[in-house]
């Protein structure tokens, strides 16, 4: 099978063989994938001339009902995606995460559109600035829909939740999109974007698809496009410094995989709630997803005379992961995404064994089902590093899969400074049902960090976990993390519009924003409004009635 990509409103098959995609847990070729011949300065021409246009004709109400029509419409395919999904080695609640998690942000999306926003194609914010002392002349701001296109350059690990997690914003801003899923996982994007384009729901021009390489994209940005990027740090700072991208200030989001923490709090003795929880949380941070998430739990900060019983807790719990193909009933865990991920983990393992010693690592794992030679397994791995402010490498090395650090710490500072030596994370947790260590943590940490989960007994059971970013809440991280930030409501909507500042009379700010603006006119009903109808109101219409 080859895949498809879907430029300028059809489907095209690039030129040549292309890239063979492997089945992650046997080798076998799942798809090609080729984009060659494709123009992508044409692409993006088309999606600011056709979607862009077209999305900004509809009010954000009404992008917020595509999106819901969206999402009902692709969860009524899912049993599809997860079929297709056990093929790049997620489980089937990796592939929960991934599909259905990335569907729920187009509900949540949906939902803060119409509930948050007004039913015009622009977002007046904040209130009016009275700018003169006579009251003639204010100021205010509004928001509008940046004239360009999104851009995103996606990771392998979700290739359906990474995609719906960016569109869903761009699309209630009213900006359109062209998806650079990463080729290793593409097959799975690319059969969303079949139903997304199937669907109709969006016009024409809101959603294009590169399935092979898009070497050469940033040629053609504009400063009214937005370029979004997850993947290694590396990658994304060589594409941040691109000359057009530097030139034309173009707005470049990036989301890098970080080295981020659990702290277990000097409360969370053994036999404690809270130290089960923490238990179980890396457990899953290590297994779920292979390890193969950007918030996963690459270090474990645990108080020093806690350290052995973490260990043995913790290899306790790995030992019940059941490692196989997904396919196959009762597997826990998959492969990674493919052998080269796989060796490059590997490596990065033996790079950090120069300074730590291996508390659990299975080896001789049994493997239910799939290849052991052409699979890209490997068994969940926890190191000790014993002085982590000499051996440094925890805090710059990471192995992008089911591998966990622990290191000790002693003291409240020591742990926050621990904590901020990763350079900047996406997210960190702190384990404990003191809240005074909980403030002291939070308080510590916050600027190294773009989200921090507090864990007790009192929220465990509810919680969404350490590994879940929400759409409600902003996802990304200083430093290391890429500098970026995305989702977080509302605030991921207005990284794809432009806010301008407007001054003027208040009766001009009012005709503009449709917001009645503080001295602005405001004439005298003939007749009782309740007689009119609605199209026939104007805001600042008025009606005096006697006292």
């Amino acid at each position: 099978m080859k895949l498809m990509n879907y430029v300028e409103g059809k489907w095209t098959e690039g030129k040549g063989e292309g890239s063979a995609l492997l089945n992650a847990s046997t080798g076998e070729v799942v798809a090609y994938a080729s984009s060659e011949g494709i123009d992508l300065g044409s692409v993006l021409h088309y999606a600011r001339n056709v979607g862009n246009h077209n999305l900004r004709k509809l009010t954000f109400h009404d992008r917020g009902r595509r999106l819901k029509a969206l999402a009902m419409h692709l969860l009524s395919k899912k049993d599809e995606f997860y079929r297709i999904s056990y093929q790049t080695g997620a489980t089937k609640v990796d592939s929960w995460i991934d599909i259905e998690g990335g569907i729920g942000n187009l509900f949540v999306m949906s939902s803060k559109g119409r509930r948050e926003m007004p039913d015009t194609p622009f977002y007046v914010d904040g209130k009016p600035e009275i700018l003169s002392k006579g009251g003639s002349f204010i100021g205010h701001h509004i928001y509008v829909p940046k004239e360009g296109v999104a851009i995103h350059i996606n990771a392998f690990n979700f290739p359906v939740w990474g995609m719906l997690e960016k569109i869903a914003v761009n699309l209630l801003a009213g900006v359109p999109a062209v998806v650079k899923p990463a080729t290793a996982t593409s097959y799975l994007t690319e059969a969303v974007v079949k139903e997304i384009i199937a669907s109709n729901i969006f016009p024409e021009g809101s959603i294009q698809l590169i399935s092979g390489s898009a070497r050469g994209i940033l040629d053609h940005v504009t400063n009214q496009d937005v370029v979004t990027f997850t993947g290694s740090a590396s990658t994304g700072k060589m594409l941040k410094s691109h000359k057009n991208i530097v030139e034309h200030s173009v707005p470049f989001n990036m989301e890098a995989d970080s080295l981020n923490c659990c702290i277990l709090g000097e409360d969370a003795k053994p036999g404690s709630e809270e130290f089960e929880i923490f238990i179980k949380e890396v457990a899953k941070e290590i297994t779920v997803k292979a390890g193969q998430k950007c918030t996963a739990i690459r270090r474990t900060i645990v108080p020093k005379n806690m350290v052995d019983a973490v260990g043995e807790a913790l290899s306790k719990r790995l030992e019940k992961t059941t490692i196989g193909d997904p396919t196959v009933e009762g597997v826990r865990m998959g492969p990674l995404a493919s052998i080269d991920q796989r060796d490059e983990v590997l490596s990065k393992i033996s790079e950090l064994r120069k300074s730590c010693e291996v508390v659990y690592q299975n080896e001789a794992f049994e493997l239910l089902g799939g290849d052991r030679q052409k699979g890209a397994f490997i068994p969940p791995t926890v190191l000790r590093c014993e002085d982590p402010f000499k051996n440094t490498d925890v805090h710059n090395i990471e192995a992008f899969g089911p591998v966990t650090t622990l290191i000790p710490y002693e003291g409240r500072d020591e742990a926050i400074q621990l904590a901020k030596m990763g350079q900047g994370s996406l997210v960190g947790s702190i384990v404990t049902a003191d809240d005074k260590f909980a403030t002291d943590m939070v308080m510590g940490c916050a600027s190294s960090h773009g989200r921090l989960l507090i864990l007790n007994k009192d929220c465990a059971k509810e919680s969404t976990g350490h590994g879940s970013p929400m759409p409600q809440l902003v996802h990304g991280g200083p430093g290391r993390a890429g500098g970026g930030e995305e989702m977080g409501g509302l605030r991921g909507v207005f990284h794809y519009m432009q806010r301008t500042a407007i001054q003027g009379h208040p009766t001009t700010l009012t005709k503009i924003t449709q917001v009645y603006q503080p001295g602005g006119a405001r004439p005298e009903f003939n007749v009782h409004p309740f007689r009119k109808y609605f199209e026939e109101l104007n805001i600042g219409d008025t009606l005096t009635t006697e006292a």
